[in-house]
């Protein structure tokens, strides 16, 4: 028959796995998770601090409940323990939430760098609750060489680069319908738009005070492809309905 302990073993137990390593194990993989999380938020990702920290943080309980949460039943008949069952678990069951992040557009895919970061999170969390520190520090350092270093490098290498990528931004008159020939011109011209944020604060809300232009809003486009960029920034500044076009990385106006 199973005995009750005392309430104050039952909450801070080292030996039942409530003690202060287990602490420290999950408040790492909420530091280690939280690092990952601003840098995804900082890229503005559909998942950023909050998701990669909760999953952090959810992978590194679950690894510490599959190691210590069945002590009490153990030596019972027929009673045996697998820890590594509830982490076999967290590494399928984590893919729900990473297929959630991936988008099929037209032949452009989405989310599969946030959904592979949200999977190496979860990794990185089984890690700290499973007492792995170096690794788990290191599958971190590791996360920010792909994510911040490769880009540079790769895009030294045209074969692996692939076509450029241009960010635009364009102001227009509300209410004329050029946002959609705007799109269409962009892909006629040998560009495929890769993302589009629109915003309808007037123009003289900016942070930079440029004179207003009552009725205008903006769009920031970022289009990648093989076509020339100059030609199309010239077709889209004659366009009915267009106040200006400008590039937000180089700071230029056209």
């Amino acid at each position: 028959m199973h005995t009750w302990q005392p309430m104050a073993s039952v909450v801070w137990d080292p030996d039942g796995g409530q003690g202060v390593r287990q602490l420290g194990e999950l408040g790492l993989a909420l530091v280690l998770s939280t690092l990952i999380g601003l840098e995804r938020a900082v890229q503005q990702k559909s998942a950023g601090l909050r998701t990669h920290t909760l999953v952090g943080v959810g992978a590194a309980l679950f690894m510490e409940v599959s190691q210590h949460g069945f002590g009490t039943v153990l030596g019972h008949e027929g009673v045996t323990l697998d820890p590594s069952r509830i982490a076999a678990q967290v590494v399928s069951g984590i893919g729900f939430i990473g297929g959630g992040l991936i988008f099929v557009r037209r032949d452009a895919v989405r989310g599969l760098t946030t959904a592979a970061t949200i999977w190496l999170t979860a990794a990185i969390g089984m890690a700290c609750g499973g007492g792995l520190v170096l690794l788990a520090v290191a599958a971190t350092a590791g996360h920010f060489l792909v994510v911040r270093v490769f880009p540079l490098v790769t895009a030294r290498i045209p074969a692996v680069a692939g076509p450029g990528q241009t960010d635009l931004r364009i102001s227009y008159q509300v209410g004329t319908g050029v946002l959609a020939r705007i799109l269409e011109r962009c892909t006629r011209a040998g560009f495929r738009v890769v993302e589009v944020h629109v915003n309808r604060a007037p123009w003289a809300d900016r942070e930079d005070g440029r004179a207003a232009a009552p009725g205008a809003a903006e769009v920031e486009l970022s289009i990648e492809g093989t076509g020339d960029v100059p030609l199309l920034v010239t077709d889209l500044s004659e366009m009915d309905g267009v106040v200006g076009v400008s590039s937000p990385a180089e700071g230029s106006e056209y």
